[in-house]
């Protein structure tokens, strides 16, 4: 990557999250939350910045209580909040989580009007994307406009200053009028994409020919059930544009898939799971860190799956974002970032 002021931008969502503090009980249960702070890109910018990579969010908040306590946390987290834009006559976001271990994990958005969805071009010009290493953008953002133009604007600029682009296909169905037109943006998307991240079902997602393919429980918004075939659906993103297409599969690791046709699967780091929302988000933090460094996308993966395990053992997602001694203690504990895996690739 070119030389650069600085490593991350990430574009997209910001939110307060209301976490239960009944752990296991039933969502109308619940006695009390606890107030901490998310959406994908500050989850993720945060996740890179305690890691030691200079970090810049993209988003939007209302000139509200809420939209200064999101700010307050990000500054004592060291990201960047010059390019958060302020905004009067829209409401920073608010999601509402219940956590029921091993297997529910409901939750609510609050979003109408949200400011993080007001992001303009104008917004992204002021960011000077071309500072930057690596823009990663969430797929959430191009839900609605004027953020969507945004995103595509944030791209091209990427683009133009040799800034590589990693998109996180962010699914989150409630957001879409009609969950096919997620597909459509994405694909639009992705011939621009250096580093395509999702899981099984974002993938599926991408790729969706009927919504009744998709299905929730439990309004596990975060969790969707999605038919389809999956390995089909993951050649069809390859086939799209992107290099390189990281599929994460929670437990079981992560595989890397290149344009050139290999393939190549990372082991996780096995834990006790007490909450799985914002493991992604720590995986991306972890391997856009690694790669960041230098690292091959092996050894970058295998860091996502660290932070990832690690977050899945806490109850919140930005605010339980591991710092690097503590990651790399963990991760040494359990055979180090190569473990015991052979440097073998499989061809598809």
């Amino acid at each position: 990557m070119a030389n650069k002021k600085f490593d991350l931008v990430t574009f997209g969502r910001s939110s307060i999250d209301l976490y239960s503090q009944n752990i296991g009980a039933d969502f109308i249960e619940i006695k009390g939350f606890d107030a901490f702070v998310g959406g994908s890109p500050l989850n993720i910018a945060v996740g890179a910045s305690r890691l030691g990579a200079s970090v810049s969010l993209i988003t939007g908040v209302g000139d509200d209580k809420i939209g200064e306590f999101i700010l307050n946390f990000l500054k004592k987290q060291n990201v960047n909040t010059d390019t958060i834009a302020k905004i009067k006559a829209a409401r920073s976001s608010a999601v509402v989580l219940g956590i029921e271990p091993p297997d529910r994990f409901p939750l609510v958005f609050y979003r109408d009007n949200a400011a993080d969805s007001q992001v303009t071009i104008d917004d992204v010009i002021a960011a000077h994307v071309g500072d930057y290493r690596i823009l990663e953008i969430s797929a959430t953002a191009l839900n609605i406009e004027p953020s969507r133009s945004a995103v595509f604007y944030a791209v091209e600029q990427a683009i133009e200053n040799n800034t590589e682009v990693v998109l996180d296909i962010d699914f989150r169905a409630d957001q879409w009028k009609d969950v096919r037109s997620f597909g459509l943006m994405v694909r639009a998307l992705l011939p621009k994409v250096k580093i395509a991240i999702g899981t099984e079902e974002e993938i599926l997602a991408a790729t969706l020919e009927s919504a009744s393919q998709v299905s929730i429980e439990h309004q596990q918004i975060s969790a969707p059930q999605i038919k389809g075939d999956i390995e089909e659906s993951i050649q069809k993103i390859i086939h799209a544009g992107p290099e390189i297409l990281i599929v994460k599969r929670g437990a079981k690791g992560a595989s890397i898939y290149h344009k050139d046709g290999w393939k190549k699967d990372v082991p996780g780091f096995p834990v006790e799971i007490l909450n799985i929302l914002g493991a992604g988000d720590a995986f991306a933090s972890g391997f856009i860190f690694g790669y960041l460094r230098g690292w091959d996308l092996y050894k970058s993966c295998r860091l996502g799956n660290a932070c990832g395990a690690w977050v899945v053992q806490k109850p919140g997602c930005a605010n339980d974002m591991p710092y690097y001694d503590e990651l790399m203690a963990f991760v040494d504990s359990r055979g180090g970032l190569m473990g015991n895996e052979k440097e073998t690739i499989q061809h598809h």
